[in-house]
Parts: C-alpha cells; sequence; structure tokens
C-alpha cells in the first residue's frame, strides 16, 4: 500500500508541477538585481506559475505559493529549496527570473545564528517531499473547491510525520524555529492589565505556508527596485493610453 501511495503521489506531483497559461508577471526581478538585495538567510517568496501554485494560493489566500532559503552561495546555487518531484534541493535565482517575489529578511540575527540556518538547511538537503496526502492538493484545482474556509488551513498541513520528508514553508520554518526565531507565533498575554507581558507559544512547523514570512512581523519585506535609490521620473511610460483618454 506505501509503494503503491507513493507512485501515485508521484504521478499527481508531476501534473501538479505543470506549468498554467494564465500566468501574470507584475513583480518580476532580474537576477542580478534580486541577488543584490539578497543576504544569507533571507527567505525568497515565489508567486509560482505551476498547477500547484494555484491550489496552494487558493488554499492560503495569499499571492505567494513557493518559499526558498537564500544561503548566499555561488551562483546557480544559491537557494535550498524542497521541491514536489525531486524533495530538498539545492537551486539558483535564475529559475525565479520570470515570476513574482518577495524577499523576507530577519532582523536581528547575529552572524552565528545565520550561520546555524544555513547549515540547518544543507543538512536538510536530500530529504523527500512529502506525497502522503499530496493528492489532496489536487482536489483544489477545480474552479470552487468544497472546502469551508475555516479548514483551508489545516489542509496544507500535509504530511505524515516522517523527518526525511519535507515541504518549501515547513521546511524552513523548521530551520527557524531550532534557533528559537519566531516567525508568526501564538501570543498569550499574562499578568495585570498595567503589567501584563506576552509569552510566544510555538506553533508547529508543519502548519506554516509561504505567507506567514510575508505576514510576520519578524521579518523586513525588502524591495529591491526600492534598495536601488528609485527615481520614478526615469521611468519610461507609454502616453498611447493617456492620450486616448483625453
Amino acid at each position: 500500500m506505501n509503494r503503491l501511495n507513493e507512485f501515485m503521489g508521484r504521478k499527481i506531483a508531476r501534473f501538479l508541477q505543470g506549468r498554467t497559461r494564465f500566468y501574470q508577471t507584475f513583480a518580476a526581478v532580474p537576477t542580478p538585481t534580486l541577488r543584490e538585495s539578497l543576504r544569507p538567510g533571507d527567505v525568497l517568496l515565489v508567486e509560482g506559475d505551476r498547477r500547484i501554485s494555484a491550489a496552494i494560493k487558493y488554499l492560503t489566500h495569499s499571492t505567494w505559493s513557493h518559499a526558498a532559503f537564500y544561503t548566499g552561495g555561488p551562483a546557480g546555487g544559491e537557494l535550498i529549496e524542497a521541491d514536489l518531484e525531486h524533495g530538498v534541493q539545492i537551486t539558483g535565482l535564475d529559475v525565479y527570473a520570470h515570476l513574482n517575489t518577495r524577499i523576507c529578511r530577519p532582523i536581528g540575527l547575529p552572524h552565528d545564528q545565520i550561520e546555524a540556518l544555513i547549515d540547518y538547511m544543507q543538512r536538510a538537503v536530500g530529504r523527500r517531499y512529502d506525497l502522503k496526502n499530496v493528492a489532496d492538493l489536487a482536489r483544489y484545482l477545480m474552479p470552487h473547491p468544497p472546502v469551508p474556509h475555516r479548514f483551508r488551513r489545516r489542509l496544507l498541513a500535509l504530511g505524515s510525520g516522517d523527518p526525511t520528508r519535507a515541504i518549501c514553508s515547513t521546511l524552513i520554518a523548521e530551520a527557524f524555529h531550532s534557533i528559537h526565531y519566531p516567525i508568526l507565533p501564538d501570543i498569550e498575554m499574562v499578568g495585570s492589565q498595567e503589567a501584563a507581558r506576552e509569552i510566544l507559544h510555538i506553533r508547529h512547523y508543519s502548519l506554516f505556508t509561504p505567507r506567514e514570512f510575508d505576514l510576520s512581523p519578524y521579518f523586513k519585506v525588502v524591495k529591491p527596485t526600492l534598495e536601488r535609490e528609485f527615481d520614478y521620473k526615469t521611468l519610461n511610460w507609454d502616453e498611447t493610453a493617456r492620450a486616448e483618454q483625453a
């Protein structure tokens, strides 16, 4: 039965990895510019153009369907990510040159903690993507999947609990949890109203999706265009539409 599930999971995974035809590029950044803006420890969010991307975006109510970890490695091997077909692998920024992306940067981490993160991710290379419930994702490719809103988040907590398997955002969340860096913890207020203090409770890493890094108050959103002394006056506009509206 396990072999059958694995076989079917890989068949479905190959289907989900197929590209969609209606992808629109709004915030694609040239690879050299993206590389200049990234720092080791950053999380690169991606709006994917594959079928699985549509399912993840639907379930999470988010633009971002994939997350990759930036190590600062050599060109062509700067990222570590969990790929649906190939598992946890090292890849390059150029893979996402045609896609909308966002950089999320953890704030306040010393060099040794960043190195610990990188080491954790490097040791994960070779893990397999968790295909146990990958069939669930396929059903959400329907135009209006019959899934109540309150259940959608839990449906992305896929997996058998096998530590040799991983999905993209949960692996990165697992790495940050290993150094006790917060992403979106549950917050409990304790004490009196005058002297209340926050106690953070770590949520299980399997519940994290790519959008959590975007929403986190502990990660800074970095926009490469603005990092390069942006001047709107240098932009070249097509004046045809303006003339037609006049």
